[in-house]
């Protein structure tokens, strides 16, 4: 017989400082198996330092909160770390789909000791947006508070520290605008408290983007369908595409980043595959420029037809690139000749470890013209 669970608890407090009557929720979650779907045998509810608490024992398995749709709000929680990664979920729409906010322990102090990163089709994107780390204290021994603010697109992260963000994102990445609440890691969770629609006058709309005023950013490509490499083989020219090939266009994000795991996610068992990216620019006269460019995984780069350089950015592999094997638009310089007319960028890039995707910039814009 299927016992009905009891709904979460809930508390009402006046609304303050805006002059009308009236009550906002505050949603107190009880760490209480009844409230949480899990794989037997992965989480402990018990008494913790006098408190209720909620003990994830395997590094992998998730604990997802029942009866929960969240869009926007506070969340407050206290968690003490066990392992290498603890992880919330927010706007869960599915395992694949989500964002995600974790600590690295063992960066404690460091500048990547918490990090935003969005699941998109199952992959997380930590490699893409290197922009969305920081620096915590995080102490292994004791209670840490962490405090998220969400608003539609943005979101202020507090650790041990109310006063003062350790990071704001300013574009909140993934694809889903609501959804559950989980964790996961080896952590003790404790004081879990959530208030809908409270945002502390958060704007819902995204932050600015300052490299949009940057004109150096190639942000529109043509783009093919993935193909499948063979075993054995790095790269063959005999894959560049021929005049019958569809191409489809795909236009930059923010920082200039062309997010090819947005739009064909990642790869199955790690199954290595590439795609071919073109654009064009209009020189009015010969000139030599240097691209910056970020990429991930695996870059081969022809112009007019001539091949001009090759990469790759596999973190923890000696050719990784700094920052540790992340996209950014500091990964690699060269020259970029271009002839007076229509040049033809066109570049291979594969992918066999999460995201994918890369970001193109001149070193100036001058005397050309790029597509639209």
């Amino acid at each position: 017989m299927l016992i009905p669970i009891a709904p979460i608890m809930r508390s009402s407090t006046k609304k303050k400082k805006t002059g009308h009557p009236g009550s906002q929720d505050i949603i107190k979650v009880p760490l209480e198996a009844g409230h949480w779907s899990f794989q037997p045998g992965t989480v402990e509810f018990i008494t913790y330092k006098s408190v209720p608490a909620m003990k994830l024992l395997n590094r992998n398995d998730t604990v997802v909160l029942k009866n929960l749709d969240f869009t926007n709000g506070t969340i407050e929680y206290d968690v003490q770390p066990v392992s290498t990664f603890t992880s919330f979920y927010f706007r869960r729409a599915s395992r694949k789909e989500n964002e995600c906010f974790y600590f690295r322990t063992p960066s404690s102090g460091k500048g990547d000791a918490v990090q935003y990163a969005p699941h998109i089709d199952g992959v997380n994107l930590w490699d893409m947006l290197d922009q969305y780390q920081a620096a915590a204290w995080i102490s292994k021994d004791d209670w840490n508070h962490v405090k998220l603010v969400i608003s539609g697109r943005q979101m202020r992260v507090y650790v041990n520290d109310t006063s003062r963000p350790v990071m704001e994102v300013p574009r909140l990445e993934s694809n889903t605008w609501h959804g559950g609440l989980a964790f996961d890691g080896q952590a003790v969770i404790a004081n879990l408290v959530v208030k809908p629609d409270q945002t502390e006058g958060l704007p819902p709309g995204e932050g600015i983007d300052i490299t949009n005023n940057d004109a150096a950013y190639l942000r529109t490509w043509q783009i093919t369908q993935p193909m499948a490499t063979p075993d054995q083989i790095d790269f063959s020219k005999a894959w560049i595409p021929g005049k019958e090939t569809p191409w489809e266009t795909i236009r930059a994000e923010r920082r200039g980043l062309i997010n090819v795991t947005r739009k064909f996610g990642g790869a199955e068992n790690r199954a290595r595959r590439i795609v071919w990216l073109k654009t064009n620019i209009r020189s009015a006269v010969a000139q030599t420029r240097q691209l910056h460019l970020g990429f991930s995984d695996e870059v081969w780069v022809f112009v007019n037809d001539k091949f001009v350089y090759v990469d790759k950015n596999l973190y923890s592999y000696p050719l990784m690139k700094q920052p540790d094997g992340r996209c950014t638009v500091d990964n690699a310089s060269f020259s970029l000749p271009l002839v007076a007319g229509d040049n033809e960028i066109l570049i291979a890039l594969a992918n066999d470890f999460y995201g994918w995707g890369i970001m193109a910039k001149l070193d100036k814009f001058e005397n050309m013209t790029f597509d639209k």
